[in-house]
């Protein structure tokens, strides 16, 4: 790097990633029928979630305006809640309440994800756009537009993930939910490509939050609304572009100052993979289990062996669990657990759990049940090891595999078979498995919030998805309310 090339105040152009970006959002028709199928399985699975939310105070003491008095009337609503407020906060309120219990569909690879966090910006941008724009005598955004949207948040997010390990610089992957956000945000806002490119610039130039709070021996509720903050600041960036602020068209590239060089090692961003609609039609659904996903498999092979080790419990002397290297990075986790975030990412406080009772619910988390002593001596006989199989299956493009394997052992000598899973139950392996199961735990959530009327009325609207797409964003977002 010359002292001359940073000086030069010559404008460069756009980033070459941004403009395939911008382009993609501004382009792509996004309309593949499994696309926007599966869109619009997130969309409701992602909206169930947040009413489970609602179940824990620890979330709900969030949610509402920025500080209290400042909520908006007229403004948008928060699923089950009597909150109305303007986009910033009500992108936060959502991307909190969907993203709280771990509970909202994945994405696996280089980095991980959620993508379906980037719905609370989606959701508020167009409720706010379509309620401005009908005080205009204007037509509403409607549901297929949140759809579109949803399919490319994803996939930016998603492709973005493929080959690039945030993770691995200590970043956190909610950046790429801001990144995302921002694109489609600013576009659902009526944003131009230019107004595109400079949105996401400027979601680059706020870098990227550290993942200490994700990991030991920080572990903390930060992971539970990190995505809502991220989504939420997406919106603000769109509003602050929309307004005429100016974007850094070398966000990426510039030499020392530049994402690439400040946070990335030096390394380059570049797209594995043309955008287009892979994400969304791959995306992984956590269907049974609020649990990390990179456990989900175990814990599905926990309870298969729990029927086979609840009588037996006091004779365990080890157990072994095989999962693939990203696995054992993040979720192998010994000593003490502080509070629920602690427990939902350790892999064997996510295996003792079914071990012992044949279940794994969100309260599972809490602490009058970690309070039982049996978890931790179970956690303490447990061996987790990579296994370079799963951990290879799990990058393959054609399979996305999350293997895991548990054995149980007795001291008599004795133990279990060793049972083995290489596909979750949300994986687009089992789909026809999966989508009735996903159903119920939608059915289930809505029965948390809901009088039975108002609970039809909302699974109604996902039943018949040409209705649902036609839909008025504001006709839509009324249906949730307490």
């Amino acid at each position: 790097m010359s002292h001359a090339a940073v000086r030069d105040a010559t404008r460069p152009q756009p980033d070459l990633l941004l403009q395939q970006i911008a382009d993609y959002v501004i382009t792509f028709p996004a309309d593949g029928a499994l696309a926007r199928d599966t869109a619009r399985h997130c969309l409701m699975d992602a909206l169930g979630c947040a009413l489970l939310a609602l179940q824990f105070p620890a979330c709900t003491r969030l949610l509402g305006p920025t500080v209290p008095g400042a909520g908006m009337p007229g403004g948008t609503p928060i699923p089950g809640t009597a909150h109305e407020l303007d986009p910033v906060a009500a992108a936060f309120n959502l991307g909190a309440l969907i993203r709280w219990l771990d509970f909202n569909d994945t994405w696996l690879a280089a980095e991980w994800g959620h993508p379906s966090d980037n719905l609370g910006g989606i959701l508020a941008a167009a409720d706010y756009q379509s309620r401005r724009r009908i005080a205009a005598g204007k037509t509403s955004l409607t549901i297929a537009d949140v759809i579109t949207a949803a399919i490319k948040a994803h996939e930016i997010q998603g492709v973005l993930a493929l080959n690039h390990a945030f993770n691995r610089v200590g970043l956190d992957h909610v950046l790429l939910v801001r990144i995302a956000s921002s694109a489609v945000v600013t576009h659902l806002l009526g944003g131009n490509r230019a107004q595109v490119i400079n949105a996401v610039s400027q979601a680059f130039v706020d870098g990227g939050a550290l993942r200490t709070y994700r990991h030991a021996p920080n572990t903390g509720s930060r992971k539970s609304w990190a995505a809502g903050d991220a989504t939420s600041r997406a919106v603000r960036l769109a509003l602050l572009t929309l307004a005429g602020e100016q974007g850094y068209p070398s966000a990426l590239t510039v030499p020392t100052w530049g994402f690439q060089d400040a946070l990335f090692r030096g390394q380059t961003l570049v797209l594995e993979r043309p955008l287009g609609s892979y994400v969304m039609e791959h995306v992984l659904f956590k269907i049974s289990f609020p649990a990390e996903f990179h456990a989900q498999t175990a814990v599905e092979c926990a309870l298969r062996l729990h029927p086979l080790v609840r009588e037996r419990l006091d004779h365990i002397t080890k157990i072994t669990i095989e999962t693939q290297e990203a696995g054992a990075r993040i979720i192998d986790k010994t000593g003490p657990l502080a509070n629920p975030a602690d427990r939902d990412h350790c892999i064997q406080y996510m295996v003792a759990i079914p071990l012992l009772h044949g279940r794994l619910t969100a309260a599972d988390y809490e602490d009058d049940v970690a309070a039982d002593p049996r978890i931790d001596r179970l956690r303490g006989l447990m061996e987790v090891r990579e296994n370079p199989a799963f951990s290879r299956d799990y990058l393959d493009p054609d399979k996305r595999a999350i293997g895991n394997a548990v054995q149980v052992f007795f001291d008599d000598g004795s133990h279990t078979e060793r049972v083995a899973i290489d596909y979750p139950i949300g994986h687009r392996r089992r789909r026809a498995e999966g989508i009735p199961l996903l159903l119920e735990k939608f059915q289930g959530a809505l029965a948390t919030r809901f009088a039975a009327s108002q609970a039809r009325r909302i699974a109604s609207a996902f039943a018949d998805p040409a209705a649902l797409e036609a839909l008025p964003v504001p006709d839509f977002m009324d249906l949730w309310r307490a």
